[in-house]
C-alpha cells in the first residue's frame, strides 16, 4: 500500500459532553498526531501474520508527555478519576511481547508522570512484569471469555483461569487491574458459560472493591472473516460469523463489518449485565456496548 501524506482539511469543535473515540484511516488506520506516526487499530485485525513494534518511543512518549500537560480533560469520568490515561497496547500485547519492547522503560515514564497513566489489554500473564511497581500508574485489563471459547480463539494465551488468578498478584505488586469481557460473543449455551466465568471470579479475585470491568460484545470485519475461511481458522462459523443473528454495518471509512442486529443486541447486553449484576455486583462496569 502506498503512504500518503493529507493535511487535515477541517476541524470542527463540540461544545457539548459526549462520548469520544481516536479517528481512524480506512484500511491501514494510519495517521498522524502531533508529528508521530499513529496506528489505531486492534491486533492482527489487518495484519493477519507478524507483528508491527514501535522503535521511536522516546519520541511517542514525549508526545504523551506534551498532549497530557496540555490536554483539558474533563475530570472525574470513566477512564479515571484523576489521571489522564493512554491505551498502550491497540495494536499488540505488551505483556505477550515484552520482550520486543523497553516495557520498564515505559511503564517507568507513567510511574513518574503526574498526570499520565498507561492502559493495556492483555491475553496473556507475563510474571516478570509483576517484578516492577508501576505504584499504580499503569492499568492491566486481563481479558476473560469462557474457557470453551477461548480454546478456539485464542491458541497461545494463557488460561482463563491463570488470568483470573493473576489478577490479585498484579494489584499486590503495584498495577490498577481491571476486567476486560471482551469479545462478548453470543453463541450456543453463552450464558450458562458466563455464568461459570463470573463464579470463578468472584472465587479467585479478593480485591473485590477495586476491579472493575469494561464490556465489548463482538464486531467482525469481512477481510477477517474470508481470511479465517481461507486458513481454516477454528470458530469462525461456529462463533464470529453468524449472519441469523448479525447484521451489517459499513464503517464512514467503508470497512465492511458485522455486529449484532440492534435490536437483539439490547437483549443481549441486558441479560449480561443482569447475570453480571447477580453474581459479582461489586464488579462495576465502566461501559458496556
Amino acid at each position: 500500500m502506498k503512504l500518503e501524506f493529507k493535511k487535515i482539511s477541517t476541524i470542527t469543535k463540540i461544545r457539548k459532553k459526549t462520548e469520544v473515540v481516536n479517528f481512524s484511516v480506512k484500511n491501514n488506520e494510519n495517521y498522524f498526531a502531533n508529528n508521530i506516526l499513529t496506528h489505531n487499530c486492534y491486533m492482527k485485525r489487518h495484519l493477519p501474520k507478524g507483528l508491527n513494534i514501535s522503535i521511536n518511543t522516546s519520541t511517542i512518549l514525549t508526545e504523551i508527555n506534551n498532549h497530557a500537560m496540555f490536554a483539558v480533560v474533563d475530570k472525574p469520568n470513566q477512564t479515571h478519576s484523576e489521571y489522564i490515561t493512554y491505551d498502550i497496547g491497540c495494536n499488540s500485547d505488551i505483556a505477550l511481547h515484552a520482550k520486543y519492547n523497553d516495557w520498564e522503560y515505559i511503564f517507568n515514564f507513567f510511574k513518574q508522570h503526574p498526570i499520565a497513566m498507561g492502559s493495556f489489554a492483555t491475553k496473556y500473564v507475563n510474571p516478570n512484569l509483576t517484578k516492577f511497581n508501576p505504584e499504580g500508574k499503569i492499568r492491566i485489563r486481563f481479558s476473560l471469555m469462557p474457557q470453551i471459547m477461548s480454546d478456539k480463539l485464542e491458541p497461545n494465551t494463557s488460561k482463563i483461569i491463570d488470568r483470573i488468578k493473576a489478577i490479585d498478584a498484579f494489584i499486590d505488586a503495584g498495577y490498577d487491574v481491571h476486567i476486560n469481557f471482551s469479545p462478548v460473543i453470543v453463541a450456543g449455551n453463552w450464558l450458562e458459560n458466563y455464568e461459570d466465568l463470573f463464579h470463578m471470579v468472584d472465587t479467585y479475585v479478593d480485591y473485590k472493591n477495586e476491579v472493575k470491568a469494561e464490556v465489548i460484545f463482538l464486531t467482525h470485519n469481512e477481510g477477517k472473516h474470508k481470511y479465517n475461511l481461507a486458513n481454516n481458522i477454528s470458530g469462525e462459523n461456529e462463533y464470529l460469523w453468524v449472519p441469523t443473528i448479525q447484521e451489517d454495518k459499513v464503517s464512514q471509512y467503508g470497512g465492511k463489518n458485522i455486529r449484532y442486529k440492534h435490536n437483539l443486541k439490547s437483549d443481549f447486553i441486558d441479560s449480561f449485565v443482569k447475570l453480571h449484576d447477580e453474581i459479582i455486583p461489586w464488579n462495576i462496569i465502566r461501559y458496556i456496548f
